[in-house]
């Protein structure tokens, strides 16, 4: 079967936080994390059906929910989770915020590879903890970045280091971390006694050439010092349905965190997000997300050929998962607050500045191309007039 991305879908004037945030109805959004793609066929099937039977009440989870996660991750990415391992919540953010609530103290110190996605400080800083950032180093001769571990233990020998908060794939520098890169940031929070959160969210989403692994899936050591946040949402775009799931096969971790997501009041979910996740991680929703990966490796190729074209200063880093480009405009002298600011003022292009990511972010934009190409293709346009 073949999807259409192309079908433009008007998004505004329905409640869209990505839309009708955007600064009017002729602006065209490359910001928030979300596509303009309509939900693979196998995923509103199950919705239409449920829509149908006409009762929305509470929902039980079933057996088959946990077995669809299972299946994907075995079959796909090699990782074995068992079922006792799992416990669903309504996704992956609060999930994050209530684990480090369970596992830590007031004061306790998280680590984070920076620049990073902006809900990961006001996790840590909500919790009461203190952040420390560790800087990813940045090539700017090929846009690319890598982890610096001498400095990422020097991080987690902290006397007051407790967690890492580790993003694979990592937005917004779209890293897809090879296994050899995963095994020595789980080696020295071992070294270190420091437990691993792996915010996995953006896994599926990854271009031709690339490879996923699970952190949990590189050793069972590494395994058991790692609490994987997991959810079909953002692969699918299906995020206004809230499912996620976090896996541990650590007994204590597990009670804790249990009870850190009843206490936050997270533990209940939509029949909506359950039936959806279950369709997504079926043989036609594996079929949709290959196409999917294909046409946003166009789109991004398209970014890359624009900017090379037209502003050959500007620094692409090369996308390897994620619909999410970072973008270095060091070259003009302003910052990426200073560009955005431009682009939906002059341009009517909306993008997020590289600063809600950290200091390290200041002279970047992130644009979000999971939209359909001639769209894209204008956006780029706007810019280029505006830019030059």
């Amino acid at each position: 079967m073949t999807f259409d991305f192309d079908q433009i879908i008007d998004r505004s004037g329905t409640d869209s936080y990505k839309w009708d945030n955007a600064g009017g109805p002729d602006v065209i959004s490359l910001w928030v994390a979300d596509m303009d793609f309509k939900a693979a066929p196998c995923i509103l099937e199950a919705l239409e059906r449920r829509v149908e039977h006409g009762i929305f009440g509470y929902v039980n989870v079933p057996e088959e929910f946990y077995n669809a996660f299972i299946r994907w991750f075995d079959e796909r990415h090699g990782f074995k989770m068992e079922r006792e391992w799992m416990l669903y919540s309504t996704g992956v953010v609060p999930t994050l915020s209530a684990i480090i609530q369970a596992l830590t103290l007031p004061g306790d110190q998280v680590v984070m590879l920076t620049p990073v996605y902006n809900c990961f400080f006001s996790s840590v800083r909500n919790s009461g903890c203190e952040g420390v950032s560790v800087p990813l180093v940045y090539n700017k001769a090929t846009g690319s970045y890598a982890i610096d571990f001498d400095v990422l233990e020097t991080a987690l020998s902290g006397e007051r280091a407790r967690l890492l908060l580790f993003c694979n794939p990592h937005n917004p520098a779209g890293r897809v971390w090879r296994h050899d890169e995963l095994e020595r940031v789980g080696q020295l929070a071992l070294k270190h006694g420091v437990k691993v959160i792996s915010d996995e969210i953006h896994n599926e989403i990854v271009m031709p050439g690339y490879r996923y692994t699970p952190m949990a899936a590189v050793s069972p050591e590494i395994c058991h010092n790692t609490i994987t946040c997991i959810s079909p949402t953002k692969s699918w775009n299906i995020a206004g349905l809230k499912i996620s799931c976090v896996v541990t096969d650590n007994d204590e971790w597990r009670e804790r965190i249990d009870r850190a997501i009843n206490i936050n009041e997270i533990c209940d979910v939509g029949p909506f997000g359950v039936d959806a996740a279950q369709a997504a991680y079926s043989p036609q929703g594996a079929e949709w997300i290959e196409q999917l990966c294909k046409y946003l490796r166009g789109n991004f190729q398209l970014l890359n050929d624009f900017f090379k074209a037209n502003f050959p200063q500007w620094i692409v880093t090369p996308l390897e998962g994620s619909y999410l480009v970072w973008v270095d405009i060091s070259s003009t002298g302003m910052t990426g607050d200073e560009i955005a600011r431009l682009l939906v003022d002059k341009a009517r292009v909306k993008v997020n500045p590289g600063s809600m990511y950290g200091n390290d972010g200041e002279r970047f934009i992130r644009i979000n191309i999971a939209l359909p190409r001639v769209r894209l293709e204008e956006a780029l346009r706007r810019m280029a007039r505006v830019l030059k």
